[in-house]
């Protein structure tokens, strides 16, 4: 059974692997979730940025303090699912952008420069992660009468941030 800093740890080592996730606004301003590529710069741990654009409806909605808002993260392989908390602002730091350029981020935008180009900084103050390891034995678990909650019971952790 995972401790909840082990679990922790693989958050971030999926959400840094996989990097898509469905970010909104707690108050459903701004169109509701919608998907986007997060970029950590550490190994653990945050800030999470994100690269948009002026004319996404997220974005409209920001306005220059910190907004309550919400991501959803599912790991390519289903093992892991979290709901992620925090504040998120548009903070067009060109130090940052800097840093965090990559032919990915380029193929969206007229380069760094570009006037629509904007970068969001998602501050998590909790998680809530749910592992799912074991979902085909689940599977057969239940087929054979077995209840299979007792496998998932501390598969699962709150997380400060």
């Amino acid at each position: 059974m995972p401790s909840q800093k082990e679990i922790e740890k693989k958050l971030w080592s999926e959400l840094k692997s996989d990097r898509t996730i469905m970010l909104g606004l707690e108050s459903g301003a701004g169109g509701g979730a919608q998907p986007m590529t997060a970029i950590l710069e550490d190994d653990e741990r945050g800030p999470v940025w994100i690269f948009s654009s002026i004319d996404v409806d997220l974005v409209k909605a920001l306005d220059m303090r910190p907004v309550p808002a919400v991501a959803q993260f599912v790991s390519k392989g289903h093992g892991l699912f979290a709901a992620l908390h925090g504040q998120l602002q548009v903070q067009n730091n060109p130090a940052m952008v800097e840093k965090l350029w990559n032919p990915f981020i380029a193929a969206w935008y007229d380069g760094k420069d570009d006037p629509k180009l904007r970068l969001m900084r998602l501050d998590l103050d909790h998680a809530h992660v749910w592992l799912n390891e074991n979902s085909v034995f689940a599977g057969i678990k239940m087929l054979f009468g077995t209840d299979p909650k007792k496998d998932y019971k501390d598969k699962t952790a709150d997380i400060s941030l």
